[in-house]
């Protein structure tokens, strides 16, 4: 029978013998776990004697002795001869110490499992009886996909002193257009403050005791001020919650993640970023629109549409080579034509609106200057919308526009 445990090798002593292959990789990850090892072998292969040379190791250069397990908390062999590795093992068993045997078809007393982390939990997979390498690294691996993917309960039950935020950038909607570690983050939260867009869907799937706090914004309409947003992750993180601050696109492109970055930095709150894919780029690449084109655009300009208008908007949207992209852009979208025409752009410069993008709700009206006010007008264009201005949104520039899939186009 085996039994696993795990051991902190931090600052303790590792005993590897051999400096072929084998021992590179298992040096790698002793390494890793931050051990202070110790190389016994007569030569090494190019691997070990670069990590050697890199990390400053103890490097023995002669065959091995039963005195050289003293005083090791772990020891790993891997000469490729069978007789040192059963002297390194019976040196290990006289003492009591952990022996890693690498050799085909040996144990030693200790084994080194397929490990797969996610966070802060590692899982490891070993075999009770014959070494099956082969197995256990396929059962790692399927474990790790759904670690990486939030299907498994990831979520600590035992409470801690010590809370902490983390900034979760959804993307633009569609759960596979999350990032891994935003999908990781997401099964391990106690509290989930969200906004109205982005993946939204993803918060059923969470466990039913995670709480969830809804503090989305509309345009016009903000019941959760920013400040009191600002003090609800605080408040839950001092507490010793582990708190997402779930939103859509990224945190860092107009979504207040600094603002709420400084709020927990001063509260003395851990916090971390995770970005996301920003709908400056995602949005318009759903309906086939690059938003750099080589010949077409070699630049790019990003507004808020609720801001006022600065000389460097006016700037790219009378430049022909700079595309313009306006978020949150459908209310002000007459004074926006209205300055990129007085400040020189032609009447015929490609307009796209699309709205919802990546949702089954995507549509795009495509126009121009000269009729971008009334079009959107007549179509009904609502928010969450993305404009975007400049010589890439014609309609022809990529694909014809029948066969951009998902997108009802006007």
């Amino acid at each position: 029978m085996t039994t696993m445990i795990g051991l902190s090798l931090s600052g303790r002593s590792v005993v590897m013998v051999g400096g072929g292959a084998v021992t590179a990789r298992r040096l790698e990850r002793f390494l890793a776990d931050g051990a202070r090892v110790r190389v016994v072998a007569p030569e090494v292969g190019g691997d070990v004697a670069r990590l050697i040379a890199e990390h400053r190791l103890v490097w023995t250069r002669r065959r091995f002795r039963a005195a050289d397990v003293t005083g090791a908390w772990l020891v790993h062999t891997a000469t490729g001869d069978p007789r040192t590795d059963d002297a390194v093992f019976a040196a290990c068993e006289r003492r009591q110490t952990p022996c890693v045997n690498a050799a085909d078809g040996a144990h030693g007393s200790a084994r080194l499992a397929a490990e797969t982390r996610s966070g802060d939990v590692v899982v490891g997979v070993v075999s009770d009886a014959s070494v099956d390498p082969r197995r256990a690294a396929r059962l790692r691996d399927a474990i790790g996909a759904l670690l990486r993917d939030g299907s498994l309960p990831l979520r600590r039950r035992r409470a801690t002193a010590v809370g902490r935020v983390d900034l979760v950038g959804g993307g633009p909607g569609p759960a596979d257009l999350m990032t891994v570690r935003g999908r990781r983050l997401l099964a391990e939260a106690d509290v989930v403050v969200a906004d109205r867009l982005g993946p939204t869907h993803v918060l059923a799937e969470l466990d039913p005791e995670v709480e969830v706090v809804d503090v989305g914004k509309r345009p016009g309409h903000h019941p959760v001020p920013q400040d009191e947003i600002n003090a609800i992750i605080v408040r839950h993180a001092r507490a010793g919650k582990r708190v997402v601050r779930l939103k859509g696109g990224d945190p860092f492109v107009f979504g207040r993640g600094g603002e709420e970055v400084a709020a927990c930095l001063a509260a003395g709150v851990a916090v971390e970023v995770v970005p996301g894919l920003t709908s400056v780029v995602s949005v318009p690449q759903s309906a086939g629109i690059p938003v750099t084109h080589r010949g077409t655009a070699a630049g790019l300009h990003v507004v808020n549409g609720q801001g006022e208008l600065t000389s460097s908007t006016l700037a790219a949207l009378a430049d022909d080579t700079v595309t313009t992209v306006v978020l949150m852009g459908v209310a002000a979208l007459p004074s926006i034509v209205a300055a990129a025409l007085a400040a020189g752009a032609p009447t015929t410069r490609p307009v796209a609106i699309v709205e919802s993008g990546h949702t089954p709700d995507q549509r795009t009206t495509r126009t121009t200057l000269a009729t971008a006010v009334s079009d959107a007008r007549g179509a009904g264009v609502t928010n969450p919308a993305v404009v975007v201005i400049g010589d890439v949104a014609r309609a022809d520039l990529l694909l014809p526009v029948p066969e951009l899939t998902g997108d009802r186009t006007r």
